[in-house]
Protein backbone atom coordinates (compact mmCIF):
# COMPACT_ATOMS: atom_id res chain seq x y z
CA UNK A 1 0.00 0.00 0.00
CA UNK A 2 1.36 3.34 -0.79
CA UNK A 3 1.72 5.56 1.97
CA UNK A 4 0.71 9.30 1.60
CA UNK A 5 3.57 11.73 1.81
CA UNK A 6 2.83 14.77 4.25
CA UNK A 7 4.33 18.31 4.51
CA UNK A 8 4.00 19.28 8.01
CA UNK A 9 3.34 22.97 9.24
CA UNK A 10 4.67 24.25 12.47
CA UNK A 11 3.86 27.57 13.73
CA UNK A 12 6.38 29.45 16.04
CA UNK A 13 5.60 32.12 17.91
CA UNK A 14 7.56 35.32 18.63
CA UNK A 15 9.75 34.95 21.70
CA UNK A 16 8.25 37.38 23.78
CA UNK A 17 4.86 36.38 23.05
CA UNK A 18 5.88 32.32 23.32
CA UNK A 19 4.89 30.82 26.42
CA UNK A 20 3.53 33.34 28.71
CA UNK A 21 1.77 31.17 30.79
CA UNK A 22 4.78 29.61 32.18
CA UNK A 23 6.61 32.91 32.63
CA UNK A 24 6.26 32.45 36.58
CA UNK A 25 7.95 28.78 36.76
CA UNK A 26 10.54 29.54 33.96
CA UNK A 27 11.47 33.20 34.79
CA UNK A 28 14.55 33.86 32.50
CA UNK A 29 14.77 30.64 31.01
CA UNK A 30 11.25 31.31 29.45
CA UNK A 31 12.01 31.82 25.70
CA UNK A 32 15.14 29.39 25.75
CA UNK A 33 12.40 26.78 26.65
CA UNK A 34 9.77 28.07 23.96
CA UNK A 35 12.70 27.34 21.55
CA UNK A 36 13.84 24.16 23.07
CA UNK A 37 10.51 22.80 22.76
CA UNK A 38 9.90 23.68 19.28
CA UNK A 39 13.69 22.57 18.07
CA UNK A 40 11.87 19.15 19.74
CA UNK A 41 9.19 19.02 18.33
CA UNK A 42 10.55 20.02 14.81
CA UNK A 43 13.61 17.57 15.36
CA UNK A 44 11.13 14.62 15.83
CA UNK A 45 8.75 15.43 12.77
CA UNK A 46 11.57 15.52 10.96
CA UNK A 47 12.53 12.12 11.74
CA UNK A 48 8.75 10.83 11.29
CA UNK A 49 9.18 8.54 7.86
CA UNK A 50 6.28 10.26 6.57
CA UNK A 51 6.67 13.34 6.69
CA UNK A 52 8.65 14.88 3.45
CA UNK A 53 9.03 18.30 4.51
CA UNK A 54 8.46 20.56 7.86
CA UNK A 55 7.12 24.00 6.94
CA UNK A 56 7.85 26.47 9.91
CA UNK A 57 6.42 30.00 9.85
CA UNK A 58 7.60 32.43 11.90
CA UNK A 59 8.32 36.16 12.44
CA UNK A 60 10.99 35.85 14.94
CA UNK A 61 14.63 35.27 12.98
CA UNK A 62 16.11 33.05 16.41
CA UNK A 63 14.11 30.10 16.06
CA UNK A 64 13.54 30.86 12.28
CA UNK A 65 17.63 30.05 12.07
CA UNK A 66 17.70 27.34 14.66
CA UNK A 67 15.10 25.35 12.95
CA UNK A 68 16.47 26.28 9.21
CA UNK A 69 19.40 24.57 10.38
CA UNK A 70 17.59 21.32 11.65
CA UNK A 71 16.49 21.43 8.23
CA UNK A 72 13.24 22.84 7.96
CA UNK A 73 11.66 25.19 5.55
CA UNK A 74 10.95 28.30 6.91
CA UNK A 75 8.66 30.94 6.00
CA UNK A 76 7.22 34.72 7.34
CA UNK A 77 4.42 35.00 9.23
CA UNK A 78 2.34 37.34 8.01
CA UNK A 79 1.30 37.91 11.81
CA UNK A 80 -2.53 38.01 11.92
CA UNK A 81 -3.37 35.08 13.58
CA UNK A 82 -2.30 31.50 14.40
CA UNK A 83 -4.40 30.33 11.72
CA UNK A 84 -3.38 32.73 9.13
CA UNK A 85 -0.20 31.90 10.19
CA UNK A 86 -1.07 27.85 8.61
CA UNK A 87 -2.46 29.08 6.06
CA UNK A 88 -0.17 30.94 4.84
CA UNK A 89 2.49 27.29 5.39
CA UNK A 90 0.05 25.38 3.99
CA UNK A 91 0.04 27.23 0.55
CA UNK A 92 3.88 27.08 0.44
CA UNK A 93 3.70 23.07 1.51
CA UNK A 94 1.29 23.15 -1.39
CA UNK A 95 3.52 25.48 -3.55
CA UNK A 96 6.76 22.81 -2.86
CA UNK A 97 4.79 20.03 -3.07
CA UNK A 98 1.12 19.78 -4.59
CA UNK A 99 0.40 16.35 -4.36
CA UNK A 100 1.24 15.56 -0.71
CA UNK A 101 -1.18 15.95 2.33
CA UNK A 102 -0.43 19.01 3.95
CA UNK A 103 -0.49 18.46 8.13
CA UNK A 104 -0.79 21.30 11.18
CA UNK A 105 1.27 20.54 14.22
CA UNK A 106 1.77 22.82 17.43
CA UNK A 107 5.32 23.67 18.06
CA UNK A 108 5.00 22.35 21.70
CA UNK A 109 5.02 18.83 21.81
CA UNK A 110 8.56 18.19 23.26
CA UNK A 111 8.12 14.50 23.79
CA UNK A 112 7.18 14.15 20.29
CA UNK A 113 7.71 10.60 19.12
CA UNK A 114 8.03 10.05 15.28
CA UNK A 115 6.51 6.72 15.46
CA UNK A 116 3.71 8.29 17.27
CA UNK A 117 3.28 11.12 14.71
CA UNK A 118 3.38 8.61 12.05
CA UNK A 119 0.26 6.39 13.31
CA UNK A 120 -1.49 9.67 13.19
CA UNK A 121 -0.70 10.82 9.86
CA UNK A 122 -1.50 6.89 8.36
CA UNK A 123 -5.00 7.04 10.21
CA UNK A 124 -5.31 10.80 8.78
CA UNK A 125 -4.55 9.75 5.49
CA UNK A 126 -7.34 8.01 5.24
CA UNK A 127 -9.99 10.95 5.82
CA UNK A 128 -10.15 14.15 3.68
CA UNK A 129 -10.00 16.22 7.49
CA UNK A 130 -8.53 15.04 10.47
CA UNK A 131 -7.05 15.83 13.94
CA UNK A 132 -5.77 15.17 17.41
CA UNK A 133 -7.52 16.87 20.25
CA UNK A 134 -4.84 17.37 23.20
CA UNK A 135 -4.34 15.63 26.17
CA UNK A 136 -6.84 17.93 27.70
CA UNK A 137 -9.61 17.06 25.11
CA UNK A 138 -10.19 20.82 24.46
CA UNK A 139 -7.92 21.86 22.29
CA UNK A 140 -6.12 20.28 18.89
CA UNK A 141 -2.86 19.44 18.63
CA UNK A 142 -2.55 18.18 14.70
CA UNK A 143 -4.83 19.29 11.70
CA UNK A 144 -4.25 17.60 8.32
CA UNK A 145 -6.11 17.23 4.95
CA UNK A 146 -5.65 15.01 2.17
CA UNK A 147 -4.48 16.72 -1.16
CA UNK A 148 -6.45 18.65 -3.11
CA UNK A 149 -8.99 19.14 -0.04
CA UNK A 150 -9.26 22.56 1.55
CA UNK A 151 -7.12 23.29 4.42
CA UNK A 152 -9.20 25.12 7.17
CA UNK A 153 -7.63 25.00 10.69
CA UNK A 154 -9.27 25.92 13.43
CA UNK A 155 -7.11 26.24 16.22
CA UNK A 156 -6.88 28.25 19.38
CA UNK A 157 -9.00 28.23 22.54
CA UNK A 158 -11.65 25.36 22.32
CA UNK A 159 -10.43 24.10 18.80
CA UNK A 160 -11.55 20.40 19.01
CA UNK A 161 -15.35 21.70 19.25
CA UNK A 162 -14.47 23.90 16.40
CA UNK A 163 -12.70 21.19 14.47
CA UNK A 164 -15.72 18.68 14.80
CA UNK A 165 -17.95 21.86 13.37
CA UNK A 166 -16.05 22.21 10.37
CA UNK A 167 -16.56 18.31 9.50
CA UNK A 168 -13.16 17.11 10.59
CA UNK A 169 -13.12 13.33 11.94
CA UNK A 170 -11.21 13.13 15.06
CA UNK A 171 -8.60 10.95 15.41
CA UNK A 172 -9.19 8.73 18.96
CA UNK A 173 -5.73 6.37 18.81
CA UNK A 174 -4.55 4.88 22.32
CA UNK A 175 -1.20 4.91 21.54
CA UNK A 176 -0.22 8.24 21.06
CA UNK A 177 0.58 10.03 24.22
CA UNK A 178 3.71 12.47 22.92
CA UNK A 179 1.28 13.70 19.98
CA UNK A 180 -1.71 15.16 22.47
CA UNK A 181 1.12 16.70 25.14
CA UNK A 182 1.46 20.04 24.65
CA UNK A 183 3.16 22.19 26.82
CA UNK A 184 1.04 25.41 28.20
CA UNK A 185 2.30 25.08 32.33
CA UNK A 186 4.78 23.83 34.48
CA UNK A 187 2.48 20.63 35.44
CA UNK A 188 2.35 20.08 31.52
CA UNK A 189 5.85 19.99 31.12
CA UNK A 190 6.24 17.67 34.03
CA UNK A 191 3.89 15.51 32.34
CA UNK A 192 5.94 15.57 28.91
CA UNK A 193 8.90 14.71 31.10
CA UNK A 194 7.52 12.09 32.44
CA UNK A 195 6.87 10.85 28.91
CA UNK A 196 10.52 11.65 27.77
CA UNK A 197 11.04 14.76 25.98
CA UNK A 198 13.65 15.74 23.79
CA UNK A 199 16.92 16.98 24.82
CA UNK A 200 16.89 20.94 23.73
CA UNK A 201 13.68 20.35 26.48
CA UNK A 202 15.61 18.45 28.41
CA UNK A 203 18.32 20.69 29.11
CA UNK A 204 16.25 23.74 29.99
CA UNK A 205 13.66 21.82 31.56
CA UNK A 206 16.22 20.99 34.14
CA UNK A 207 17.00 24.60 34.79
CA UNK A 208 13.66 25.85 35.43
CA UNK A 209 12.92 22.94 37.74
CA UNK A 210 16.02 23.29 39.45
CA UNK A 211 14.92 26.73 40.50
CA UNK A 212 11.52 26.34 41.84
CA UNK A 213 11.29 24.96 45.46
CA UNK A 214 9.17 21.65 44.86
CA UNK A 215 11.43 20.95 41.47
Amino acid sequence: MHLARWSIVVPVKTLIRAKTRLAAAAGPYRTDLAVAVATDTVSAALRCPLVARVVVVTADPLPARRLGALGAHVVADPDRGLNTALRTGAEEAVRLAPGDAVGALQADLPALRPAELETVLAAAAELDQAFVADAAEVGTTFYGVRPGVPFRPGFGGESRDRHLSRGAKELTLSDIPSVRRDVDTIEDLRDALALGVGPATAEVAALILGRTPEG
